[in-house]
C-alpha cells in the first residue's frame, strides 16, 4: 500500500507527555499508519496510506489537540502547554501566533454569530422587542438566550470541523466542549453589547450595526487567545 509522509513543525510542546499526546491524537486517525513526534526538533512526521488524512487535516487534528503545526523549518520561539514557560519569553511580537490565534478566533466567531444573529433576528422579526418591558425577568432571560445559543452553535460547528479532521465524534464533541469558554463569552459579550447600544437597549437586532458586532466580536478576544496560545500552547478550538 502506498503511503504519504508528512512533516510539520509543532508548537507547543515542553515535555514528552506532550509528545505522546500528539502521537496517541495522530495516530487515532484513520489512515495513519505511522507517527514520529520529536520533541527536540519540535516537528511530527506522519505516515499516512494512500487513501489517509491529507496535511489540513493532521493540522486541524493538531490544532484541536491544543498546539500549533506550521510548516516546518517557519516555527520561531513557540513554546509549551504542560510546563510553565519563563516570564521573560512571553511577547506580542509572534506572528505565527498571531495568525494562527485569528484563525482560531474567526472560527469561534462564525460558529458563535450562527446561534446570536439567528435569535436576534428572530426577535425583531416577530417585534418581541417593543412587547417586552426592560428590567424585567423575561427580558434578561432573553437577553442572555442569543449568547447561551451563540455558544451551541460554536459547539456544533467546532465539532462538525474536528470530525472532518478525521477525529470521531465522541473526541471532537469533547473536543469542542473544552475549548476557551472565555474567549467565546468574551466575544458573545461584545456583540450583545454592541447590539443593545445600536438598538437603544431594545431587544432586536439593528441590520446596519452587524459589521460592527463582528468587528468587536473579534478582536475583543483575539489578544486573550493569542495569549492562550502563546503561553500555554491551548488553541481556542
Amino acid at each position: 500500500m502506498a503511503v504519504k509522509n508528512y512533516t510539520m513543525g509543532i508548537g507547543g510542546m515542553t515535555c514528552n507527555g506532550c509528545a505522546s499526546h500528539l502521537g496517541d491524537v495522530l495516530s487515532a486517525i484513520p489512515g495513519v499508519t505511522d507517527v514520529c513526534v520529536d520533541l527536540a526538533e519540535n516537528r511530527a512526521v506522519v505516515c499516512v496510506s494512500d487513501n489517509g488524512p491529507d496535511r489540513q487535516a493532521l493540522e486541524i487534528a493538531v490544532a484541536g489537540a491544543g498546539y500549533i503545526a506550521v510548516e516546518h523549518g517557519s516555527l520561531k520561539d513557540v513554546e509549551q502547554p504542560c510546563g510553565q514557560q519563563k516570564a521573560s519569553a512571553f511577547n506580542w511580537n509572534d506572528r505565527v501566533v498571531w495568525k494562527q490565534s485569528a484563525g482560531n478566533t474567526k472560527w469561534c466567531l462564525i460558529g458563535c454569530s450562527i446561534g446570536e444573529f439567528g435569535t436576534l433576528a428572530a426577535y425583531q422579526i416577530l417585534g418581541i422587542g417593543a412587547t417586552i418591558a426592560p428590567a424585567t425577568f423575561l427580558y434578561y432571560f432573553l437577553l442572555l438566550l442569543p449568547l447561551i445559543n451563540g455558544l451551541i452553535t460554536s459547539v456544533i460547528l467546532e465539532t462538525m470541523l474536528l470530525m472532518r479532521g478525521q477525529m470521531d465524534f465522541r473526541k471532537s464533541l469533547s473536543t469542542a466542549l473544552g475549548m476557551s469558554f472565555i474567549s467565546m463569552l468574551m466575544m458573545e459579550v461584545a456583540m450583545e453589547l454592541t447590539d443593545l447600544v445600536a438598538t437603544k437597549g431594545q431587544l432586536g437586532m439593528n441590520y446596519y450595526a452587524i459589521p460592527v458586532m463582528l468587528l468587536a466580536g473579534f478582536i475583543t478576544p483575539w489578544p486573550y487567545n493569542y495569549w492562550r496560545l502563546k503561553k500555554h500552547g491551548a488553541a481556542c478550538h
